[in-house]
């Protein structure tokens, strides 16, 4: 098993401390570093940073947002990184949701599955570099009656093959992951559940495409708090502002895929409970609300042996890379969290 590390978004006064985060997890030897993007910092323009200052790690988009860009100019930009980073560019995309998508790109929140399986198909044939048609449902290229005509991308990539990632949380999402994409990126993975809650799905979309599991990447991101473990509780508080925003908050009540992942992990009481907490605005009780079992299940906390168990328990049920978010609030925690966890993989024997 690897381990990545996570950035999340830009900005709010940490940038340079992201950038020594990043440069130390290259150092060490840190498989992929993602950057997030939602309605502030891009990623691309993160990553394009990132990787002018790193030398080995892969630089990755966790996620860049299928709403926010035509599928060519994904192919263009994913061509591009490639080429900047000599080869160490990992696409990862995902539809975002529908506040951001119709509130801040303007596009509708429809048949997200089907939007995905084209984008994906025009991606891997503009990156082919021959001359692109498609005619699809939602894209059609060139369109019809028009001055357009067939284009073939002018970059070229350093590799033949960029891995693609897809961010994916139910069920269906994670069956067509499995079926067209190289990997899956996960939120809220509990190593205990993962088989039941992903992996699953994922093996029956592989199975789908005619295509074996070896080789396919299953990458959740997991918050790291380093502590004692006689103070669990107190590290697991660190996160529960984090588990009701996605929990309570996130999407809408009707429509919010991780207060489903929670339910089927067999929170259904207590994700009611936090959604209805948190819209009707009291965000503190819906934060008190979240179990501590629910955070301990989907986060390392603790010393690097307990992590290192954790780390353990992860690997056994399928995870091939785990992508570490650091939490601290200083620039020396974060490093910190993250050297633990290089020294937790070595104890796991998993190195």
């Amino acid at each position: 098993m690897q381990l990545g590390i996570n950035l999340g978004y830009w900005g709010a006064g940490m940038d340079e401390d992201n950038l020594a985060v990043a440069e130390e997890a290259d150092r060490l030897g840190y498989a992929v570093c993602w950057v997030a993007e939602a309605y502030g910092s891009d990623a691309p323009t993160v990553l394009s940073f990132v990787a002018a200052r790193t030398s080995r790690i892969d630089v990755g988009s966790a996620i860049m947002q299928i709403p926010a860009r035509q599928p060519t100019m994904t192919a263009m930009t994913a061509a591009t990184l490639d080429s900047l980073s000599d080869g160490r560019f990992r696409l990862g995309l995902g539809v975002s949701g529908p506040q951001v998508s119709e509130g801040w790109y303007g596009v509708r929140f429809d048949k997200p599955l089907a939007r995905t399986r084209e984008y994906v198909e025009i991606v891997r044939r503009a990156m082919t570099r021959e001359r692109l048609t498609y005619d699809g449902t939602h894209w059609t290229l060139p369109l019809p009656g028009g001055p357009g005509k067939p284009i073939k991308l002018t970059v070229h990539p350093r590799r033949e093959h960029i891995p693609l990632y897809i961010a994916a949380i139910g069920p269906r999402n994670l069956e067509q992951t499995g079926e067209i994409a190289d990997g899956a990126l996960l939120i809220f993975p509990s190593a205990e559940h993962l088989e039941d809650t992903a992996i699953t799905h994922l093996r029956a979309g592989r199975a789908k495409a005619g295509l074996g599991f070896d080789g396919f990447d299953v990458c959740p991101t997991v918050p790291l708090a380093l502590g004692d473990d006689k103070d669990l509780a107190a590290l697991a508080d660190i996160f529960r502002p984090y588990t009701a925003l996605y929990v309570g908050g996130m999407g809408s009540r009707e429509q919010n895929f991780y207060n489903r992942l929670a339910c089927r992990m067999g929170y259904e009481k207590e994700a009611a409970d936090i959604q209805d907490k948190y819209l009707s605005g009291d965000k503190d009780a819906a934060a008190a609300a979240v179990p501590q079992q629910l955070i301990d299940q989907t986060t390392l906390l603790g010393s690097v042996d307990r992590i290192a168990d954790r780390m353990t328990a992860y690997a056994a049920a399928g995870v091939t890379t785990l992508t570490l978010a650091p939490a601290g609030f200083t620039r020396d925690e974060r490093i910190a969290a993250l050297r633990a966890g290089t020294e937790a993989l070595e104890r796991a024997g998993l190195a």
